[in-house]
């Protein structure tokens, strides 16, 4: 996202050890409860990930209550988990603070679950609570950590592959999420569900700092580096539900074979795309290592099809660190070529925009169309009516959606580099702060037969919750966001979209047209 939205105009175009905590807690192994929350065996389901099994996964009954009910006041609760993601079966531990005398842990798998959008796999006893240590700040890259002791420890067995979220509920009934991936250990035949981890963590202003802005409320005093050791601000979940919860909901749905990772697993990870079918990034996918960047563009090269139903993905450059916890805990992005101690060793791995130099790389190159705008407003406007996605909504020519497109938009990358099978889906007039412009939606396809769609708003996601996305978002939004993912993620599912589905290339002529 841009710096505009922490103050600035709108644009076109060795991590120290942490302290110990004060109090002392006993490190609890818990166990998996009897009944509802006995984590379910593989047998007549088939092969975790298959479609067989996603959708006999989705047919077990869901928790409807999985939502926090209260949050209660700043630091009531909050934890963090010792690791982004773990394979089926592994644990992890949990470092909660609390002003209460106690808590529980619940972990619910995000899907369809006839509605309920969410199923409880586990939960805990009641824990004993303590207050932990205050955030610790490194004062040269200004990053905090939570120099906290672990609370317990969760076991994964019998958990199948997902988006998790750890629901903690203090004794007085405040609750706070924390978010965990159990990522699939093979994505052979199946679409990658990516979690923009690295880009949530680039906006958590727990503690005080993030990549945005520090204490002064400016960008003078950001940090320059971001640590997963710490706490989500607000209730722990707040990108995750607003820009991925509903497209895992509808994927999880179709029942088409998935597989799971986070942005931190795509660079740590040289096989999670290995056979994939495709690869979706989510709404906000912003802030990606130059090794996140080649694979994902080594898989589309081998076939695979991806894509990005959000706006401003691949815009920040990064580089991952290790924290006392592990390696790739910590994000660094200087913004700034000349700010960033790289610049002196390795100039092509300083963390600024992609686009910008010393080696300028335009996201344009691997999405299609590239970051255009913030803020951005306007409605979703259809411009290739017989473009395949859009095949059965109904729209035509000028059909346009109300609030689909914004708060960020992409457009057309002019300059280049732009993939010469490039096809121009929509051309929707916006404001871009107090001006007119047009963001664009695109599609093209590869010599290996992959496709790449990109849908040019950081507001599809949310559309597709309808009304109660806000922003004049209607029904109509709805029904057109829903259906075209739908549509998607099914062909996506199927192999290499150019096979059947080619791009028909009309960027060039869109060149010189008036923006």
């Amino acid at each position: 996202m841009s710096d505009a939205k922490r103050g600035r105009p709108p644009r076109a175009g060795s991590f120290p050890r942490a302290l110990r905590a004060p109090v002392a807690l006993a490190v609890l192994s818990v166990v998996v409860l009897a009944g509802a929350c006995t984590a379910s065996r593989h047998s007549a389901t088939g092969r975790p990930g298959t479609a067989a099994a996603q959708t006999a996964e989705n047919a077990k009954p869901g928790a409807p209550d999985w939502r926090i009910r209260h949050k209660g006041a700043e630091h009531e609760i909050e934890g963090y988990a010792d690791h982004v993601s773990v394979l089926p079966g592994a644990s992890f531990r949990l470092f909660v603070s609390t002003t209460t005398s106690g808590f529980t842990a619940e972990a619910f798998r995000m899907g369809w679950y006839g509605g309920a959008q969410a199923r409880r796999v586990w939960r805990s006893g009641q824990v004993a609570g303590a207050r932990q240590a205050a955030p610790r700040i490194d004062r040269t890259t200004r990053t905090v950590s939570a120099p906290w002791r672990p609370s317990l420890t969760v076991p994964t067995s019998g958990w199948p592959a997902g988006s998790y979220l750890i629901r903690l509920t203090a004794a007085s009934g405040a609750q706070r999420f924390v978010p965990v991936t159990v990522r699939s250990p093979n994505a052979a035949g199946r679409v990658v569900v990516l979690n923009a981890t690295t880009t949530w963590q680039a906006y958590n202003m727990w503690g005080g700092y993030d990549l945005y802005k520090g204490p002064s409320g400016g960008d003078s005093d950001r940090a320059h580096a971001v640590s997963f050791d710490r706490p989500y601000d607000k209730d722990g979940a707040d990108k995750f539900m607003l820009y991925e919860q509903p497209a895992i909901a509808l994927a999880e749905k179709l029942g088409v074979p998935l597989a799971y990772g986070t942005d931190n697993d795509l660079h740590a990870d040289p096989g999670l795309l290995d056979g994939a079918r495709g690869l979706l990034s989510l709404g906000h996918d912003e802030y990606w290592s130059s090794t996140m960047r080649q694979r994902a563009t080594q898989a589309r090269d081998h076939g695979v099809n991806i894509a990005f139903l959000g706006a401003n993905a691949v815009n920040r450059h990064i580089r991952f660190g290790g924290t006392s916890l592990g390696a790739d805990r910590l994000v660094i992005c200087y913004k700034d070529s000349t700010a960033d101690p790289m610049s002196r060793t390795d100039p092509a791995e300083t963390t600024q925009d992609w686009r910008l130099p010393p080696k300028p790389r335009p996201e344009s190159d691997i999405i299609g169309i590239q970051y255009m705008c913030f803020p951005a407003e306007g409605a979703f406007t259809v411009y290739e009516p017989d473009f395949w996605l859009f095949h059965g909504t109904g729209a035509r020519a000028g059909t346009h959606f109300p609030g689909v497109v914004g708060p960020e938009a992409d457009a057309l990358n002019r300059a280049g580099p732009t993939p010469p099978t490039l096809e121009i889906v929509a051309r929707s007039p916006i404001t871009c702060g107090n001006s007119p412009a047009t963001a664009n939606a695109s599609y093209y396809t590869t010599r290996s037969g992959a496709g790449v769609f990109a849908t040019g708003t950081m507001r599809w996601v949310c559309a597709m919750r309808g009304r109660a996305c806000g922003h004049g978002v209607d029904d109509a939004g709805r029904a057109f966001t829903t259906q075209v993912t739908g549509t998607l993620v099914r062909a996506m599912a199927a192999g290499p979209l150019g096979r059947s589905h080619p791009s028909r290339p009309n960027s060039k002529e869109l060149v010189s047209a008036p923006k």
